[in-house]
């Protein structure tokens, strides 16, 4: 079967990636971003200079994945494209967004008869070039046409259509939970490790744990090869940064009264890491940046992202009634 044009906006370390990716799997790729990426030109990815002729490329249904930070940047993308594409045509934010954000942009662009998709992302930089992880909240007639292209560009069994709109965003935010109570966990062993009354070979004991133990996972593997690396911890910095979305997690819990205390703890865990020189920090930046390419010390561009990511006050929404509540 001939395989549509899908457009990519935002073609940085993830949207770039993802377009790579969707070229080797037969699809014609229409990329918009502010900078230019001759590499991706090279490839095969066709990218355009404005809104205009973005939206002009591509097939109907449109179908357009968004690529960028969480925040009033995805409104105002797409309120430049509301005024261009056409009933039935798909928005896909394939971002970090605060499910509540998505609820929101969902239910305003079904008002233009424009379908919204939220499709959380997961395996960082290399998923998105060799096959990621998503899970996606959308309408059933938007999935029909957007769930054989993210089935294409996912893993084996790397998809799941989650639910309605907002539920793709949700799930992915509770992945971001679970995956920083798994860092800090490792890292809390790494510094065990360290105390140790003698140097302990801290590559042979990763490598072992990774075949046939019960801990055994990519960020173990991740850990070893950062710690191979670096040649220890020394050189890293202990400062982690990040762009607060589990923060937000965080704040539903205690909203819905549910207990997350490893979650929770985590999240505490990495707001002291701004002030100390531990080895479980320096663990834990080694391997975010092994699966996402998270910088090493502080960013600016994160920080205005932990700032400003999450638009939507959730304090007194409908959002936060309870099942039995609606």
């Amino acid at each position: 079967m001939k395989k549509t044009t899908i457009g990519i906006i935002g073609l940085g370390k993830m949207g770039g990636n993802m377009a790579l990716q969707a070229v080797d799997k037969g699809y014609q790729v229409i990329g918009y971003d502010l900078n230019s990426y001759q590499e991706l030109q090279d490839y095969g990815v066709r990218q355009v200079p404005d809104m205009d002729t973005f939206v002009a490329e591509l097939a109907s249904p449109r179908i357009v994945f968004i690529y960028v930070p969480a925040g009033a940047v995805i409104d105002r993308i797409i309120e430049q494209l509301t005024t261009r594409l056409e009933e039935n045509d798909i928005i896909v934010d394939g971002g970090n967004s605060y499910w509540g954000d998505s609820v929101r942009r969902a239910k305003e662009l079904k008002e233009h008869r424009i379908a919204f998709v939220d499709c959380g992302t997961s395996g960082g930089v290399d998923g998105a070039r060799n096959g990621a992880c998503f899970m996606a909240g959308g309408e059933p007639e938007a999935m029909v046409h957007v769930s054989p292209i993210l089935q294409d560009l996912a893993v084996d069994n790397g998809y799941v259509h989650t639910g309605g709109p907002g539920s793709g965003h949700y799930v992915k935010l509770v992945h971001n939970g679970i995956e920083f109570g798994m860092l800090q966990s490792i890292a809390e062993g790494m510094d065990l490790l360290s105390s140790y009354r003698e140097d302990l070979n801290f590559s042979e004991i990763l490598k072992t744990w990774n075949h046939g133990s019960v801990i055994r996972s990519w960020l173990i593997e991740l850990m070893a090869k950062s710690y191979d690396e670096k040649q220890g911890f020394e050189s890293v910095p202990s400062y982690i940064e990040d762009t607060g979305e589990v923060n937000w997690l965080v704040a539903d819990a205690m909203r819905m009264e549910v207990p997350v205390p490893v979650i929770a703890q985590s999240v505490m865990q990495l707001f002291a890491s701004r002030n100390t020189e531990r080895i479980a920090d320096k663990a834990i930046a080694m391997m975010r940046n092994g699966f996402g390419g998270h910088p090493f010390g502080p960013d600016d561009v994160i920080r205005y992202e932990r700032k400003y990511g999450k638009i939507e006050n959730m304090e007194s929404s409908y959002l936060y009634k309870k099942k039995s509540e609606k």
